[in-house]
């Protein structure tokens, strides 16, 4: 018999997940739709659209208005999902043999649905610490509404102290990721006819020469692991890339050529060093090969962005609370990336842990069981003894 939490809880999953609020569209019927919930339960809510209108975060305090609160945080986009590869509409949550299927469902709009549905009790207590209910935009592409979000708190009066992303984690409790950064790096050359090719500057050539010196690093990157980031798999930083588009035609030198790619550092020199090499390689090697044909020949990179690692902290206040409500005895690290660095570098002590699989997110037919629902929520409700405590 499923208790009446559940019951609301996957009710209200079942609207978000019927929001299609991939990346590149808005997410502000979503917001509505959650600052509705929470004003009804009468939490004092501030959305905070970004420069274009169209997408925006929500922040919401239920409580006192003081500092030392604790911040329930997730991203409400959710990555492309091609109806072809799924076997159900993926914008249309079905329930079959205790999972629930849907774009987002486990990343991560079934611990945002968990978090609405258990402020409808929050709301019935007398707090003593604040309980923050923060949902964002764009974190798939570059994390853009936490930074967004981090910014106004910085400037308000009362500062959180403790944040809990519930990205998919099987509800383990993880104290540490990599970082994510992100980068498309363009090279414009010069084309020409095929037939003679030293004419012209091909601009696939040139990036084909990058991304080896990227290997190259990669490589290096290898001999850098250490106690630091033994417990990483893999235990050091890594590069890859992800997307290459350029050229016209076979018989044409391509002029144009991008290269989108990524590194996941575990240390944050690693990614000075891997910048600065590439960087270094471009201005010194790849351009004066490519202007000696082509004057006007560039390199340009572009910051998609660079989202800091979450760092373990010998002191942290947000894995006690959490590890003594899930009763883990061990914590966990990551390499995959979320907003929590940007929350630990306001000052808040931060923790990763959340209702499904990693494994899932990202891919046709995603799921979230309903057994890990149900312990987020028994997380979620444990939760009442520490927010009926002063900080």
């Amino acid at each position: 018999m499923r208790s009446d939490l559940l019951t609301r809880t996957i009710s209200i999953l079942d609207r978000l997940i019927g929001f299609p609020t991939v990346s590149a569209d808005s997410n502000l019927e979503l917001i509505s739709f959650a600052a509705t919930l929470l004003r009804e339960a009468g939490a004092q809510v501030t959305v905070s659209k970004d420069a274009t209108g169209k997408k925006a975060n929500l922040f919401a305090t239920i409580g006192p208005n003081v500092s030392g609160g604790i911040v329930l945080s997730g991203h409400t986009d959710v990555v492309p999902a091609d109806p072809v590869e799924w076997t159900c509409n993926p914008y249309q949550m079905r329930e079959e043999g205790g999972l629930l299927y849907g774009r987002g469902s486990c990343d991560m709009k079934g611990y945002i649905a968990a978090v609405l549905a258990k402020s409808q009790d929050y709301a019935l207590l007398d707090l003593r610490r604040p309980l923050h209910v923060a949902l964002t935009y764009d974190e798939e592409v570059g994390c853009f509404g936490a930074r967004h979000l981090v910014e106004e708190l910085k400037r308000s009066d009362i500062r959180p102290s403790v944040a809990i992303i519930g990205e998919p984690t099987e509800m383990r409790v993880i104290e540490g990721h990599k970082g994510c950064y992100e980068y498309t790096t363009a090279f414009h050359g010069t084309d020409g006819h095929a037939s003679e090719p030293d004419k012209g500057v091909n601009a696939i050539h040139v990036a084909a020469a990058f991304i080896s010196r990227m290997m190259e690093l990669a490589e290096t990157m290898k001999d850098k692991s250490g106690p630091d980031s033994e417990r990483y798999s893999p235990p050091w930083t890594t590069l890859q890339v992800g997307r290459m588009d350029g050229g016209s035609a076979r018989n044409v030198i391509a002029r144009h050529c991008a290269v989108e790619w990524e590194m996941r550092p575990v240390r944050m020199q690693d990614a000075l060093e891997i910048k600065s090499a590439l960087e270094a390689y471009c201005q010194d090697v790849l351009l004066p090969q490519m202007t000696s044909v082509y004057p006007d020949a560039e390199i340009v990179t572009e910051i998609i962005g660079e989202v800091a690692g979450l760092a373990v902290m010998p002191e942290n206040e947000a894995r006690d609370i959490v590890t003594s409500l899930t009763g883990a005895n061990l914590c966990d690290v990551v390499s995959f990336g979320t907003e929590a660095g940007l929350f630990q570098a306001l000052g808040l002590s931060v923790v990763v842990c959340g209702p499904g699989s990693i494994a899932q997110a990202h891919k046709p037919d995603e799921y979230l069981a309903v057994d890990q629902l149900d312990k987020c929520l028994d997380m979620l409700t444990g939760l009442e003894r520490t927010l009926l405590q002063a900080s």
